[in-house]
């Protein structure tokens, strides 16, 4: 049998670890503050200029309803690129780039089957930890795309 191979980056928020196939990112940039935008959803934390364009910056923390969180020195802005849309996502930490065989992520439990099984991929167990496998094209909706 031949498993493929998907090349993963590795981040973290709030203390938990999470992982994006690294065909959806297009850059890892260090945190700025975002301008805020009035009347837009509680998640999108605002705009940034990159490349002379206005990009949205949402927080992952808050788009999934954790606790809040408190921006970190080491905190980046991962920035998402899918067909024509691109959208900067706040993490903590980028933890690593690692390969990983197909065949290592696990279904979610069933327990994750709600809303967030639209941007769960899987799960990922590597070296005892569990790293939550996030389809980053999903995480908005197609209305929160128009909105923001």
């Amino acid at each position: 049998m031949d498993s493929r191979e998907a090349k993963i980056l590795i981040f973290n928020i709030n203390g938990e670890d999470y992982a994006t196939d690294i065909m959806e990112v297009e850059r890892i940039l260090g945190y700025e503050q975002p301008t805020k935008l009035p009347d837009s959803p509680a998640f999108v934390e605002g705009v940034i200029n990159y490349q002379g364009d206005v990009l949205p910056v949402i927080s992952l923390a808050k788009r999934f309803n954790l606790t809040k969180e408190e921006k970190k020195n080491d905190a980046k802005i991962i920035v998402s690129k899918q067909e024509d849309n691109k959208f900067g996502v706040i993490v903590d930490v980028v933890s690593e780039v690692r390969n990983i065989n197909e065949n290592e992520i696990e279904t979610p439990p069933e327990i994750a089957v709600g809303i967030s099984k639209r941007y769960i991929k899987g799960l990922v167990k590597i070296q005892g930890r569990i790293i939550i496998f996030l389809n980053l094209a999903s995480i908005l909706t197609e209305d929160e795309k128009k909105l923001i």
